[in-house]
């Protein structure tokens, strides 16, 4: 197969026309190639007057295809090979029916190839069902009542449920094809397998987990929601078993030897149950700070210019960082364009928010986080759990800022930078569900982080005009991007207690979507590549 890069198309173009343009590259006749798709779709918008669609295109032909890539370029033409993933064979020999804890993306992904390697895995979520635990979040942002079981970080399809459903990932490793492929088959859209900046959106996402939880099932597997890890049971340096409540508040056991830790990075309880009972962990950097909120419209004139309400190029997205050369630098993360800002608590008395957008990202504005990062040496003490009490003090500081009612607090941009606190908001109308409360952010987060903050506005302004709009609104804390630990695990993927995979996000190995379904598959893999004698 040859993998043709940098077709040049105009918007809208269609498959035909794209598979035309790029016979016409390698100079074949169109009937010469017997198999055509897309494998790569970005927007070049650096000349705003002639925005074009750049493809990257995979074709097999009726001939000899090496004879065609060496007359061109590497980067222009060469040979590749379809993907395919191999599932590794199963050498696992317990009888015992391996647990995962977690139904986010590394749990869905690490459960799926179990059962799909015939291991029937019983996967037990804190949260509800996608259907119930919507409810549940709707409920919250009308109410104002937390339930801490059920909500933006815990339920079934993991913290992704309520976001933008970004794909991209800076991972390296062929499985993440695999993972978009195998969300295509449970019903993501098929833009996901070749866009430049992949995404399923929050409405869609929901239909795609459930259809991945019922092939589940449908493969001998269990999955029981309203169902929380309380303890586990291990001799000897070995796990043995697991406690864990029910909806009802009973406390149930079970036996097992294998247990995938897919925990994501808010259950806090749940790494201080593990912590106490010795499992090696460590401080990891994260990231916190604020979402930005701009009218959508701004941010596509600035992307686009003219061609800024084309429907054919969609809400516009960016990606930006700012690196001085002394102190703290700042960057944008999980940009949501056509989204909302939403409040993502999990524990009561404090505030959290996150972005969300629906697949059609159409609406009134943008939003995105920027974040600074907070390295383990930024604190004196060098407990592992360090970074979870720093997270926590911002979160209660932002609930009392909010007037106590998990409004979040917010600051328009021109008020911080000119570090006045805001008593009204401009034209731009904040879209937290919970509403927000005018203060000063700086009553929220450290200096550093808001010192780098400012900084970066100043910077993304002249990168894209209209950045530092004196209206945008500014809202807080963005806080649990990532988690602050790092469960520590071996060359197996076992903790420092054996038959126990920390898996994803929550155990520090991953950092969105993709790369904690790529962590769920490789500790799945462990599992039943089965590599230590005694697992």
């Amino acid at each position: 197969m040859l993998r043709i890069n940098e077709i040049s198309m105009s918007l809208g173009a269609t498959k035909e026309e794209i598979l035309k343009k790029a016979a016409e590259i390698i100079g074949v006749k169109e009937n010469y190639i017997s198999y055509f798709e897309i494998a790569r779709e970005s927007i070049d918008s650096r000349k705003k007057n002639n925005i074009k669609m750049i493809y990257s295109v995979n074709v097999e032909l009726d001939g000899d295809e090496e004879s065609i890539a060496v007359r061109f370029p590497e980067n222009k033409v060469h040979l590749c090979e379809r993907y395919h993933y191999e599932m590794p064979e199963n050498r696992r020999r317990s009888l015992f029916r391996p647990i995962v804890v977690g139904f986010g993306p590394a749990g869905m992904f690490s459960a799926l190839l179990l059962a799909r390697a015939g291991l029937n895995p019983i996967v037990i979520e804190r949260g509800n069902d996608v259907d119930t635990r919507i409810a549940d979040v709707n409920g919250f942002w009308t109410s104002k009542k937390l339930n801490t079981e059920s909500n933006v970080q815990f339920g079934e399809g993991g913290a992704g449920t309520f976001s933008d459903g970004k794909l991209t990932t800076g991972i390296k490793d062929s499985r993440c094809r695999y993972v978009l492929d195998t969300l295509y088959e449970f019903g993501a859209p098929e833009q996901i397998l070749y866009s430049a900046h992949p995404h399923i959106g929050t409405d869609r996402l929901s239909g795609v987990v459930k259809n991945i939880r019922n092939e589940i099932i449908s493969l001998g597997g269990e999955v029981r929601f309203g169902c929380c890890l309380k303890d586990i049971y291990y001799a000897n340096g070995y796990i043995h078993g697991i406690a864990y409540s029910e909806p009802s508040g009973n406390i149930i056991d079970a036996e097992t030897d294998c247990l995938i830790l897919c925990i994501g990075h808010s259950a806090r309880d749940t790494v201080d149950m593990l912590y106490s009972h010795g499992i090696k962990m460590e401080q990891k950097a994260f990231s916190v700070g604020v979402r930005i909120e701009h009218p959508q419209e701004l941010i596509n004139k600035a992307m686009f210019g003219s061609q800024w309400n084309n429907p054919l190029l969609g809400a516009a997205n960016y990606k930006l960082a700012n690196h001085p050369p002394h102190g703290r630098g700042g960057y944008t993360f999980c940009m949501c364009p056509g989204g909302t800002v939403v409040c993502a608590s999990s524990e009561e008395e404090m505030v959290v928010v996150n972005g969300m957008s629906e697949y059609a990202r159409d609406g009134e504005n943008a939003n995105s986080a920027i974040l600074v990062g907070i390295e383990p040496d930024y604190f004196e003490d060098k407990h592992p759990l360090a970074g979870i009490d720093f997270q926590r003090n911002i979160e209660r500081t932002a609930f009392i800022a909010g007037g106590r009612t998990y409004a979040a607090p917010a600051q328009t941009v021109g008020d911080f930078l000119k570090n006045r606190p805001s008593a009204k908001l401009g034209y731009v109308k904040p879209t937290c569900p919970t509403g927000v409360e005018m203060t000063d952010i700086r009553k929220v987060l450290p200096e550093c982080v808001t010192s780098s903050i400012a900084l970066a506005i100043t910077a993304f302004d002249k990168k894209l005009p209209g950045y530092a709009l004196p209206e945008a609104v500014l809202t807080a804390p963005e806080s649990r991007s990532s988690s602050p630990v790092r469960i520590v695990r071996d060359e197996f993927r076992q903790s420092s207690i054996k038959g126990i995979f920390p898996c994803g996000e929550g155990a520090g190995y991953a950092g969105g979507i993709v790369s904690a379904a790529v962590d769920g598959i490789r500790c799945a893999e462990a599992v039943l590549l089965d590599e230590t004698d005694d697992c």
